[in-house]
């Protein structure tokens, strides 16, 4: 873009660097110096809780893998004699800043459940056509019915957490083909760790639509923090055990 396009643009521009450079760039020595503790501070307050948030996804993932170990065993063996194929699912899905990894979850459709769904798109009940939602999906199996409202289907992701593809708290992650459909804006989910729970999943899950969960990520995003991942930790129990908005 040239400077005549967007004169008053460039000019408020202009202006911000001005007032930023009579505010930090003197040659002033306490004035430096307090350029320099003022962004020593911020690095030290994202950086801690950034630390802080992964001690305590790999403490929690870790502990939790090795306690249900006994009972992946017992649902693995389930899905696998109601239908038979392999009990757990993986999929692309996309991670901070657009990196793509593989996500695991127990298997709760039929083994052939991606190439029904073509047949099923018109079946969609999802007030936005970025994401796919039905609430009797035919390719759901009695047992996945079953895993999938009480979130044990998502229990695999444990896994990436520990790796660090995850973390207990975040953005839900996103398959290619609906993050190919984003805005600007909805790409802002983007820039948080991607988690097993959210904030939208403790208000309402799958009851909620695609901008309402947009802007509650958002949200998260704009004023995630250590302690509020602990609240949404707490509010994830009742919200599995009520299974409010789950299918």
């Amino acid at each position: 873009m040239t400077d005549m396009e967007h004169p008053k643009s460039l000019h408020k521009d202009q202006e911000l660097l001005e007032t930023l450079y009579r505010t930090y760039a003197h040659d002033g020595f306490w004035q430096r110096l307090y350029f320099l503790h003022k962004r020593l501070a911020w690095q030290t307050v994202v950086g801690g809780a950034e630390l802080a948030k992964r001690g305590l996804d790999i403490v929690i993932s870790g502990l939790l893998l090795l306690a249900l170990l006994p009972f992946f065993v017992v649902i693995a063996l389930c899905i696998r004699i109601e239908s038979p194929g392999f009990p757990f699912f993986s999929q692309t899905r996309i991670g901070r800043w657009g990196k793509p990894f593989k996500m695991y979850k127990f298997r709760s459709m039929v083994t052939n459940a991606e190439a029904l769904l073509d047949a099923l798109k018109d079946q969609n009940e999802s007030g936005a056509g970025v994401i796919f939602k039905i609430k009797k999906d035919p390719r759901i199996t009695r047992v996945g019915a079953f895993i999938r409202k009480t979130s044990i289907d998502e229990l695999p992701q444990l896994w990436n957490v520990f790796r660090g593809d995850m973390s207990l708290v975040g953005p839900r992650p996103a398959i290619p083909r609906e993050v190919a459909e984003y805005t600007l804006d909805d790409r802002r989910r983007l820039d948080a760790v991607p988690g097993i729970t959210c904030i939208w999943q403790v208000s309402g899950r799958s009851n909620i639509d695609f901008a309402g969960q947009v802007r509650l990520d958002t949200r998260y995003v704009e004023s995630r923090s250590f302690w509020l991942d602990i609240i949404l930790l707490l509010k994830t129990i009742p919200a599995v055990l009520f299974g409010k908005g789950a299918y």
